[in-house]
């Protein structure tokens, strides 16, 4: 509760940009869901997890109704740009890349980035050592980017969900996948379908030229100025 609290100001005051720009609209806010806990859909049918609890304790904030819209990730910064939402709320690194195309609020919170296989937690996750492993990663992520460039060896698989690269790394189709820890810790690690799987080799988050500076909210440039 007291860290919800103190992100409270200075995130009320990067989405009164948005709603400012809005008015008197609802604010539509984009998730991409499946990241548990900070954003998926429950055993209801309902969206829950912190980044929405975040969201509508910050339109209630500054007294604006907000519609969510749920996305695939790599679709979120399109429907920004082309107006179809209005802010991004999708466990979205800070990097200078996007940084160039939209504004961001300062971090709300940072996560490591982990890779999660089956078996041996010393296992050898150099380039050399993953060289022709299939290792899988959410489409549109800095995951991708940073096992595009920096281990050429490996083979690639793009999924439109993290939840589905967790469906083939458990039926065996994937060696690996590298995703965000508190992620995985969560939406796969704590259940069942996880029983066999962990976390291998280092965190890769602190190469911060490819993840940045923290998890933001995304905006579009004017509104972040208005």
């Amino acid at each position: 509760m007291r860290r919800r609290s103190a992100l409270a100001l200075p995130l009320t005051v990067t989405l009164a940009g948005a709603a400012r720009a809005q008015a008197p609209q609802r604010l539509r806010i984009g998730f991409a869901v499946g990241y548990a806990p900070f954003s998926e859909i429950g055993t209801d049918g309902q969206l829950k997890g912190f980044e929405i609890d975040v969201a509508q304790a910050l339109c209630a904030r500054l007294g604006v109704p907000y519609t969510p819209v749920i996305l695939e990730f790599d679709g979120l910064i399109p429907a920004l740009q082309s107006r179809k939402i209005d802010a991004i709320m999708a466990s979205m690194s800070i990097t200078p890349e996007r940084q160039q195309v939209i504004a961001f609020s300062s971090p709300y919170y940072f996560s490591p980035a982990r890779l999660v296989m089956r078996g041996d937690p010393s296992a050898d996750v150099s380039p050399a050592g993953l060289k022709g492993k299939r290792i899988g990663v959410e489409r549109g992520t800095i995951h991708e980017r940073f096992l595009a460039e920096q281990f050429k060896g490996v083979q690639l698989m793009r999924y439109a969900t993290q939840d589905q690269a967790f469906l083939d790394l458990k039926s065996g189709r994937l060696d690996a996948t590298l995703v965000d820890a508190v992620i995985a810790q969560f939406g796969f690690l704590n259940h069942a379908d996880g029983r066999g799987f962990g976390f291998v080799g280092p965190d890769f988050a602190k190469e911060q030229r490819y993840y940045g500076k923290g998890i933001g909210v995304g905006l579009r440039k004017a509104d972040a100025a208005a």
